[in-house]
């Protein structure tokens, strides 16, 4: 019997996926459905995988046993529907390089710059850096600006190529508390067209900003948040840090 209700396809489908650095197990079995407009954060222990998880999604390494389909393709066939912030993002300070010219490094159709770019790359860039507050900032040296600042300039150069899926790896590392819950804010307004995967040590991150969390130690536990904050709210008028985080450890 057929039914009028639409199936709604993962954007990251991950099946009994496992990963091994020669004989070192790194992730064993882990299984992960992520959808549209979801703000994912991962989390776990030093060494648990997390990192390694992000990377196998990016195409960086191949798992050894399971698939991963990034919308519904191998990732390396994915690049062009995906932005990634990383954690070192490699750019000298010191370097006399404008915000602008950072952001246009994010374009799929980067050429080297002898040929330059297009008038539309060019105000496709500037779009990005107004979405991130740093329109203004946009002919100013990559190293007069703040941590903060520099972060949202490499959010915006990952966007310029219209992501689907954003994935940051600890992107509020080396920032004050002002600049980290600026980039957490910034980061829920993009979660409204774009689906969001972070790697993050930060609870407040997890109950203000995120609907799921994986807590990857080797294996995979996933939570939808909305169901614990439920969970929470049923019994109490508020939800503690501290015992979301015990009950995060009790469904391991």
């Amino acid at each position: 019997m057929q039914t009028n209700k639409e199936i709604i396809s993962p954007l990251i489908e991950i099946q009994e996926l496992s990963f091994s650095y020669e004989k070192d197990s790194v992730l064993e079995a882990v299984n992960l459905e992520v959808f549209d407009k979801d703000f994912l954060v991962l989390i776990g222990p030093n060494g648990g995988g997390k990192s390694t998880l992000m990377k196998l999604m990016l195409g960086m390494l191949t798992a050894n046993e399971g698939s991963l389909k990034i919308l519904g393709k191998a990732p390396a066939k994915s690049l062009t529907t995906i932005g990634y912030v990383p954690q070192n993002t490699n750019v000298n300070i010191n370097f006399p390089i404008e915000a602008i010219e950072v952001v246009m490094m994010g374009h799929s159709s980067h050429k080297p710059a002898l040929f330059g770019y297009k008038k539309e790359e060019i105000a496709h860039a500037m779009f990005t850096l107004r979405q991130v507050g740093m329109e203004e900032f946009a002919h100013s040296k990559i190293g007069s600006l703040s941590g903060g600042q520099r972060q949202r300039v490499m959010i915006a150069r990952a966007l310029c190529s219209n992501p689907k899926i954003l994935f940051l790896d600890e992107p509020t590392s080396n920032i004050d508390a002002e600049g980290q819950k600026s980039i957490y804010e910034l980061l829920k307004e993009l979660n409204k067209k774009v689906t969001i995967v972070v790697i993050s040590h930060d609870l407040s991150m997890i109950l203000n900003y995120a609907t799921k969390v994986a807590h990857i130690n080797k294996k995979l536990s996933f939570h939808d948040l909305n169901s614990l904050q439920k969970e929470f709210t049923t019994n109490n008028n508020h939800i503690c840090e501290v015992e979301l985080l015990q009950m995060l450890g009790k469904r391991q």
